[in-house]
């Protein structure tokens, strides 16, 4: 049995090469530059920021080679690639906690500076998305075009106590603006005062407004809420037709947990994406809400995250 084993892998390995000769030239490896700039994208707004692997800190000790995907590239550094050279919006990284991380910043008092390097990260490590404050989307928008970074913006936030039609008009306005992803706030008192109906519609018109242009997050504010209460918020976003369920704002006092990441994945089951948020701040926080059922993760700790560093207060 264990000759007929390595008989296959010699086999396998023997194609993988032959196909790797046949269709990839690897290049030797290039030095690591830890400051050179992007190269020029024709098409591409000046400022915009494109995924380069000479500084993606998740794309060091790869090799050089034109990819496309994810089994590309593992094949390529099967056979002994130490860098590899993706087309534009793909990293070659990217299939780990880098890409489950909206990359966020919605402080009040964010500074352009402080958004233009939000997307710089975005960018080199290969984040989901940058989750900012709707007026920060057109310009995250120009800097990210070509990245494969999407654009995430807030929408009734932080309290989700805006009437229903201006959160349907802040989605749309955000998606004309560029936004990809929109994390709206529940209708918290509504829910918590039993009032189920404007709670569905009040996500049924954001996720109306969306109309498949964007993925649509329903932030429950999980800190505010009871066990039901949690069940049934997560069950009204699943029938209104949102994307995600979403624990925390980070403005409540309170953020995500193990608990509520599996309450909440037991109640959307498969079909829906859960997001924790609030207080995911270091690799360890993050790899317990995946095991939990998350599949997204908000944090302003993205960059300790994925370089496993402590982190401290985030950038909220």
């Amino acid at each position: 049995m264990s000759a007929e084993r390595d008989d296959l892998v010699e086999l396998i390995t023997r194609q993988v090469m032959a196909a790797i000769q046949r269709s990839v030239a690897v290049a030797p490896a290039a030095p690591h530059t830890a400051h050179a700039a992007p190269s020029p994208v024709q098409g591409l707004a000046p400022g915009a920021v494109v995924h380069d692997p000479t500084t993606c800190e998740r794309c060091r000790n790869w090799g050089v080679a034109g990819v496309r995907g994810p089994e590309e590239t593992r094949l390529l550094a099967a056979a002994g690639a130490s860098r590899v050279v993706a087309t534009m919006g793909y990293c070659p990284a990217s299939d780990g906690l880098a890409s489950l991380i909206d990359h966020t910043l919605l402080k009040p008092d964010a500074t352009r500076e402080e958004v233009e390097q939000l997307c710089r990260e975005a960018a080199q490590f290969c984040f989901a998305s940058v989750c900012v404050n709707p007026n920060w989307v057109a310009l995250c928008r120009e800097m990210l075009r070509g990245s494969g970074v999407k654009v995430c913006t807030v929408i009734g936030f932080p309290l989700g106590a805006h009437l229903s039609d201006i959160k349907a008009y802040e989605t749309r306005r955000a998606i004309e603006q560029g936004a990809e992803e929109v994390d709206m706030v529940i209708n918290i008192g509504a829910l918590k005062s039993r009032d189920y109906a404007l709670v569905e519609q009040d996500i049924l018109g954001v996720v109306s407004a969306a109309a498949g242009r964007a993925l649509v997050k329903v932030i429950l504010e999980t800190a505010l809420l009871t066990r039901d209460e949690k069940v049934m918020g997560s069950t009204l976003a699943k029938a209104a037709g949102a994307d995600f369920v979403k624990t925390s704002t980070g403005f409540a006092g309170g953020g995500a947990t193990v608990e509520d990441v599996q309450l909440m994945r037991e109640t959307v089951g498969p079909e829906m994406g859960v997001k924790a948020s609030g207080g995911v701040r270091t690799k360890e926080d993050a790899e317990k809400m995946v095991a939990a059922g998350a599949t997204r993760l908000g944090a302003s700790a993205g960059v300790k995250i994925v370089r496993g560093e402590a982190a401290g207060e985030g950038k909220y």
